[in-house]
């Protein structure tokens, strides 16, 4: 498994405004369950995130971007796992957020 690294996560909402947070993850799709996360822990309600939601990955150090949507993260953890740890990464995901 890919080392943690710090994350830059936005998204756009229906507004067209553009939320960011900075989290830790070791794959793209743990950087999108974590902003979910993040956003709802610190009460920020106004953020519904529908399957057509694209969060923006900017990993730190060194820097990348990437672009995942919702729905791909959906289908991600409902898939079979390539790994035991892989299985064990999606279950602790799915547990964050049992409303996904």
């Amino acid at each position: 498994m890919v080392p943690a690294r710090s994350c830059r996560v936005s998204f756009v909402d229906s507004e067209g405004i553009e939320h960011a947070v900075e989290v830790v993850a070791a794959s793209l799709y743990e950087a999108a369950v974590m902003t979910m996360v993040e956003f709802r822990r610190c009460g920020f309600a106004d953020a519904i995130f529908g399957p057509a939601t694209q969060f923006t990955v900017l990993v730190k150090a060194p820097e990348e971007e990437h672009t995942v949507s919702l729905a791909k993260v959906r289908s991600w953890l409902d898939d079979g796992a390539k790994s035991p740890k892989e299985q064990v990464q999606k279950n602790r995901l799915r547990e964050l957020l049992p409303l996904l």
